[in-house]
């Protein structure tokens, strides 16, 4: 069977860890041709390797980076059709007035700067080749229903919604798609920082009681929403914050 994103050439940013690595493996799998883009060279170039797709050592808060992405791209695959902007940061969950500032820039530089750059580098690439791009921002549903302790991290999430809405619209006219996955807390390398204590099953009770299917996000179930949001099924889908939350958001 012909795979669902067969021949599309995608760029996954913290495809080495996580959420990232379940959607690189879920788009090898349908067919894609994947560049995991992750400043963990070690991680990244691993998840590559067990895939057999690319690895490439990006900070999607340079702009110089998400160029040699694009470069990338086209010079190994003659192009690029979808973008995952998956690559995300926190810190710890505490009590607002104590954030730092060092706190702050980390949230807004890796959540919201990468998806600005991502979108002014590769738009132009995209209006010039009249390529249907497609662009998929993890986003949270911290940005939706957020919790106490993680006031800038959700912050940063609801911009990234926010901005998602906006190109949506911008660039309908040409084509290109802009959406957004918006998982609940899952356990993942980050999800110690949301607790503001160790990822265990006795600590994460609280999270999960909260949502109704009883369960975190796991990175299989992002990726199934990513895989669809990419595909040609998809195609008249466009701005909308695709809740993948076991019904935590209603």
């Amino acid at each position: 069977m012909v795979g669902r994103l067969e021949g599309k050439v995608v760029v996954v940013t913290g495809g080495g860890s996580g959420f990232g690595a379940g959607i690189a493996t879920k788009f090898t799998q349908e067919g894609a041709k994947v560049i995991i883009a992750d400043l963990a060279q070690e991680n990244g170039a691993k998840v590559a390797q067990s895939l057999g797709c690319t690895f490439q050592k990006a900070d999607v808060t340079k702009r110089a980076d998400w160029e040699a992405v694009l470069k990338n791209a086209i010079d190994s695959f003659g192009g690029l059709d979808i973008i995952v902007n998956n690559a995300g940061a926190t810190y710890s969950n505490k009590p607002t007035e104590t954030v730092k500032d060092e706190d702050f820039d980390l949230c807004f530089h890796v959540n919201v700067r990468s998806v600005y750059l991502s979108s002014s580098v590769l738009l132009p690439y995209f209006l010039e080749t009249k390529r249907p791009g497609c662009f998929i921002q993890i986003a949270s549903t911290a940005g939706i229903r957020p919790r106490p302790g993680l006031t800038w991290y959700n912050a940063s999430k609801a911009a990234v919604s926010n901005a998602t809405k906006t190109m949506a619209v911008e660039f309908a006219p040409q084509k290109i798609r802009f959406n957004a996955v918006c998982p609940v807390v899952g356990s993942t390398g980050m999800t110690h920082l949301f607790l503001g204590k160790p990822d265990t099953e006795e600590n994460r009770k609280a999270f999960v009681s909260t949502v109704p299917l009883g369960r975190g996000s796991t990175p299989k179930d992002v990726a199934n929403a990513c895989c669809y949001l990419a595909s040609d099924e998809a195609e008249f889908i466009t701005g909308v914050n695709l809740e993948v939350d076991g019904g935590r958001c209603v």
